[in-house]
């Protein structure tokens, strides 16, 4: 059984177990969260496509930590004209690991 959910303003298939990295969220480690978001559900009985919602799935999941992503090098340069612009930039994330889908 797997879904598509709907957070951070990304979409992210899941299935029980599955550790996934998203957008900051603001909720304490170890913490449970129900993201209700499901956009859609595939099970034994087939696949649920919501609109754009399915009615009353959930995914169940638990906060493992927060952190964040490897640096990202910004090199801006143009030739023959001594300009060279450097920059980095560290997304932030929240670990989760999902328990369950119901839907």
């Amino acid at each position: 059984m797997y879904a598509v959910i709907k957070t951070g303003g990304k979409q992210y298939r899941v299935a029980a177990g599955d550790r996934l990295r998203v957008e900051t969220l603001a909720v304490s480690e170890g913490d449970s969260i129900e993201l209700d978001q499901v956009l859609l559900v595939s099970g034994d009985d087939g696949v649920k496509v919501g609109a754009p919602l399915v009615d009353g799935a959930k995914v169940q999941a638990t906060v493992l930590s927060h952190g964040r992503a490897k640096k990202i090098e910004i090199v801006k340069f143009r030739r023959r004209k001594h300009h060279r612009k450097q920059m980095g930039h560290r997304q932030n994330f929240t670990e989760l690991k999902i328990e369950s889908i119901v839907g």
